[in-house]
């Protein structure tokens, strides 16, 4: 009978990342994941790896530049294991803002240097006459724009490529398997139950996203904030991530553009609604007015995990052999690489490099 020495209950690319650094390690390891791996929010990430500023929250912020800092090295060695390519893109981001509220790593843009950078993009000072030109809208107030170096990455390539570098290092994956409860003995865990059957491991660790407190002894407070998103095609080419107030374009390189997202508390809903889609779309022309002329790809929603202080929680629980790694809410594929390295550090019992107090489970009464 087979047997493990860690099963990760969840299959996005936290788990998977984990599963693959345990690995190395020597460990055995089995991923169960509720239904396809990759499928659920990592499928649904628009992939923006926003390492800094005011958008990652003070506690966060090390372990996020550390985390972007890491993606090439972690990137590159999910490409040589796994034959597939990863879309990490090194172009940079351009933000746009009324107030000029930009980190201070940004480098302040002319209407001049951002029209040279991304010819479509409207830009401070710049008034068009019509669809077909660059800056063709006029603005009723004045847009600053910077550049941040930043990076971005295909997140359905990523996770593709995860699945086969794990495989590929002999880890077991159980799809379509939704874990109940953990078993317990001697106050410590022992193994998870699935609607189907049972595995027995001395470590199990909880990565199921937004699904993590539904698992019992405990419940994380962890809940499903809901994204909508779509993606065009056939329109102005742009290189760079744009990141406006209202909304974000995400160039790939195989021509799709994404636009994004809603940011909605409604429960285990994907549905998407044809207002948010068209709210998404009208906020991207205001950036973008070209875009007109490109057509609708796809649409879709994903459910993020988020916390009530809207960091991630990481580490072991209360009950023995029992950690947890989720609660990513909008970063989990940016941490994905840190996540691994500090939850592998834990795990093994290795001092992690960083202070992880502020993510601890136990700051929650579960």
């Amino acid at each position: 009978m087979k047997s493990w020495d860690v099963i990760i209950i969840g299959g996005g690319i936290i788990g998977l990342s984990l599963a693959i650094a345990l690995r190395k390690q020597g460990l055995r390891v089995l991923v169960v994941e509720r239904g396809e791996s990759g499928q659920e929010a990592s499928h649904a990430a628009a992939g923006m790896l926003v390492g800094s500023g005011t958008e990652i929250p003070r506690p966060l912020r090390i372990l996020a530049e550390e985390s972007a800092r890491l993606y090439p090295e972690f990137v590159q060695e999910l490409e040589d294991e796994s034959g597939v390519r990863v879309d990490l893109r090194d172009q940079g981001t351009i933000l746009l803002s009324s107030d000029e509220n930009f980190p201070g790593s940004a480098e302040p843009l002319t209407s001049e240097q951002l029209g040279s950078l991304e010819p479509w993009v409207v830009s401070p000072g710049r008034r068009g006459s019509g669809l077909g030109e660059p800056g063709g809208i006029d603005q009723s107030e004045k847009i600053a724009a910077a550049y941040l170096s930043e990076r971005s990455v295909d997140p359905r390539a990523l996770v593709a490529a995860a699945i086969k570098a794990a495989r590929h290092r002999g880890v077991d994956i159980s799809s379509g398997s939704e874990v109940k409860n953990l078993l317990l003995a001697a106050n410590r865990v022992a193994g998870i139950q699935t609607e189907k059957t049972s595995y027995a491991a001395p470590i199990i660790v909880n990565c199921a996203g937004a699904w993590a407190g539904c698992i019992g002894p405990h419940r994380f407070p962890v809940r499903p904030v809901k994204g909508q998103m779509l993606a065009v095609v056939g329109g102005p080419s742009l290189k760079h991530v744009v990141r406006a107030e209202k909304v974000y374009l995400v160039p790939r390189t195989d021509g799709r553009l994404l636009i994004g997202s809603t940011l909605e508390e409604g429960g285990y809903n994907k549905q998407i609604e044809v207002n948010a889609i068209q709210q998404l779309l009208h906020a991207a022309l205001e950036v973008v007015p070209r875009l007109a002329e490109s057509k609708l790809h796809e649409a879709w929603a994903g459910l993020r995990p988020g916390t009530p202080d809207d960091l991630p929680i990481l580490g072991e629980s209360e009950t023995k052999g029992y950690f947890v790694a989720t609660g990513h809410f909008r970063d989990g594929i940016l941490l994905a690489p840190i996540t691994a390295q500090v939850m592998t550090d834990l795990i093994v019992d290795k001092s992690p490099a960083y202070d992880l107090g502020s993510f601890y489970p136990s700051r929650f009464q579960v």
